[in-house]
C-alpha cells in the first residue's frame, strides 16, 4: 500500500528540539504562530505525541495547556484536534455529539460509516477509558428505530470479509424486494446487508442492481427512507464505493453553503490528513473542477487558513 497521506512522519524528527522551538514561539509578548503551525502540520500525530511528552518534560507544564493559551478561535481548536491521538480524537467527537442537549447525527454518521472495523473497535475501547461511558449505551439511549440498529450493526467493527460470489445475485434481489420491489420497506434487509458485508461485496451488488434494475441503489433508498437512517444507508453506499470521495463531497459542502462548517471542514482534515488526503484531494477536483486548495483558500482566513492549506498539503 502506497502512502496517501498528505502528512508524513517529518524524517529528522527530535521531539527535545521541537519541543524547544514550540516553548520559543509562545515566550515572551506575543505568539510566533507561524512557527507553531508549520512545526505541527509537517509533523505525524505520533511525532506531536511525542513532543507533547519531551515538553512536559523539559518544561514541567502541558504543552496542550500552553498553546490553549496563547491561541485563540478557530485556529486554536484545530491546533488542539491536531494534538490529540487520532483514536482519541474519533472518541471525543462522538462523545460530543451524543452529549448534552441533543445529537449531532452528522457525526455519528461520518465515523461509524467511514472508519475501519479496526478502527471501530479501537475508539470503542478508548471512549470507555477516556470517556467514561459505553459508546453503544450512549448511542442507544439517544436514537431509535432501524437508524439505531444499523449503528449498532456498524460499531460491531465486524464486517465480513472479502467477496461470496454465490451471495451476490441474492443480496441484490433481496435489496429489491426489500425497497422499490414492494409497498413499504423492509428496512431491516437493507440494515442487514448494507451493515454487514464487505465494501468489495456491496460494490458488486451494487453493480448488479444497476443491471438489472436500471437504477443506482442509492434511488432506492432516497425513495424508501427517510431522516437519519436515509442519511444513515446513503453513507454507507457511498464508502463502500469510495471513502475518499464522501469526504471529498463532505468537504465540499462544509464550505459551499451559506457560511462555512468549520466543525466538519477541521474534523474531516485532521482525521484524514494521514489516511487517504491526496485521495481526497483527486476525488474533489474530479467532481467539482477546482482543487480543495482553492476552494480552502476561498473559504477560510488568518492562520487557520495557513495550517488547513498545509495539511491539504498541495494544490492540484
Amino acid at each position: 500500500m502506497t502512502y496517501r497521506g498528505s502528512v508524513r512522519p517529518f524524517v529528522n524528527f527530535n521531539a527535545k528540539h521541537d519541543a524547544e522551538i514550540l516553548h520559543k514561539a509562545m515566550k515572551g509578548i506575543g505568539t510566533d504562530e507561524d512557527a507553531i503551525l508549520m512545526l505541527l502540520t509537517s509533523r505525524s500525530n505520533d511525532q506531536r505525541q511525542q513532543i507533547k511528552a519531551a515538553y512536559k518534560k523539559a518544561y514541567g507544564k502541558d504543552l496542550v495547556g500552553a498553546l490553549k493559551s496563547e491561541l485563540g478561535g478557530l485556529f486554536e481548536s484545530l491546533i488542539v484536534a491536531l494534538m490529540t491521538p487520532s483514536v482519541s480524537y474519533d472518541a471525543f467527537q462522538l462523545h460530543k455529539a451524543l452529549k448534552g442537549a441533543g445529537t449531532d447525527d452528522e457525526v455519528l454518521i461520518e465515523i461509524l460509516a467511514s472508519r475501519s472495523g479496526e478502527e471501530i473497535k479501537e475508539i470503542t475501547k478508548v471512549y470507555k477509558k477516556e470517556c467514561g461511558g459505553k459508546l453503544e449505551k450512549d448511542i442507544c439511549s439517544d436514537t431509535s428505530g432501524s437508524y439505531q440498529k444499523l449503528l449498532v450493526i456498524l460499531l460491531q467493527g465486524s464486517r465480513e470479509e472479502g467477496v461470496v460470489e454465490e451471495q451476490i445475485e441474492k443480496d441484490t434481489k433481496d435489496l429489491y424486494a426489500a425497497g422499490e420491489g414492494k409497498f413499504g420497506t423492509d428496512e431491516e434487509k437493507f440494515i442487514t446487508i448494507l451493515g454487514n458485508r464487505s465494501a468489495e461485496h456491496l460494490r458488486r451488488v451494487f453493480d448488479a442492481y444497476k443491471k438489472l434494475y436500471g437504477s443506482d441503489i442509492e434511488d432506492s433508498i432516497t425513495g424508501e427512507t427517510t431522516g437519519n437512517l436515509e442519511n444513515l444507508l446513503e453513507a454507507v453506499v457511498k464508502c463502500a464505493r469510495s471513502v475518499p470521495e464522501y469526504f471529498a463531497e463532505g468537504l465540499y459542502k462544509s464550505m459551499r453553503r451559506a457560511g462555512t462548517d468549520d466543525d466538519t471542514l477541521m474534523r474531516i482534515m485532521v482525521s484524514r490528513s494521514e489516511v487517504d488526503m491526496l485521495d481526497i484531494r483527486a476525488s474533489f477536483k474530479k467532481k467539482y473542477g477546482v482543487s480543495l486548495y482553492t476552494t480552502i483558500q476561498e473559504d477560510t482566513n488568518g492562520d487557520y487558513q495557513k495550517a488547513l492549506l498545509y495539511l491539504c498539503g498541495g494544490n492540484d
